[in-house]
């Protein structure tokens, strides 16, 4: 094996780990909004210091193949979707955290009735199958799987859509829980935003395995100030 080969393989195993971290912070994140637990969302917080010292890393060992083993075709494909797959990663660990905080911050649990109204429980778990799915896409390179996030990002925007109007006339009929319904409306819009970043995910896996760029035209940027 070549010093090339060996780097890229070490890149490769350290993505599967950052990967796994993150999908683990989103499922906690919302089991700790579902069971009340402040305890699981303080342990979500505490973890994204080792989430962002996976991305520091393995962004410095894309730019050290790049520049010092300059890797070609497929291989730097590769090496050029993990460095933005890790960027898209560490994102949705930071609307983990910040669903946490509102778990930490919030009194008393969300009104599980307006949570079944706005269809909360089928964003949350339309969002751990995108991500579980788009993770065993780059560890098992396989594009076809990569590809099935695409539809259930559908699901997300549609939700997402319908939820302004649903909680405005909740906070119409509960003027005492506006705190909670505006809390509900952000972790909401997180939530979306994590299925934008898990479908620039997906994309960047089919451009390193096809060498196809697709542009999925979502509505609004993700920039870095997307999710604070």
């Amino acid at each position: 094996m070549t010093h090339l080969e060996e780097e890229l393989q070490k890149l490769f195993y350290q993505m599967n780990d950052m990967a796994s971290l993150v999908e683990g912070q989103i499922e906690k994140c919302i089991a700790s909004l579902v069971d009340e637990d402040k305890g699981l969302a303080r342990e979500v917080v505490f973890n994204e210091k080792r989430v962002n010292a996976y991305e520091l890393k393995i962004d410095k060992d894309c730019e050290n193949i790049f520049t010092l083993l300059n890797p070609f075709a497929q291989d730097m494909r590769f090496v050029f979707a993990t460095l933005k797959i890790n960027y898209n990663l560490e994102r949705i660990g930071d609307n983990a955290e910040g669903i946490a905080h509102y778990v930490i911050d919030f009194e008393k649990g969300f009104d599980k009735n307006l949570l079944e109204e706005c269809r909360f429980y089928e964003m949350a778990e339309t969002v751990k199958l995108m991500l579980s799915a788009s993770n065993r896409a780059y560890a098992e390179r396989n594009a076809k799987l990569a590809r099935t996030v695409f539809s259930m990002d559908s699901i997300l925007d549609a939700i997402n859509k319908q939820a302004t109007d649903l909680i405005a006339d909740y906070i119409g009929k509960n003027p005492h829980n506006v705190k909670q319904a505006l809390f509900l409306m952000t972790i909401i819009r997180k939530l979306e935003r994590v299925g934008d970043h898990v479908t620039n995910i997906a994309e960047e896996i089919i451009f390193f395995l096809e060498a196809k760029v697709l542009k999925h035209g979502k509505k609004a940027s993700l920039m870095d100030n997307d999710d604070e």
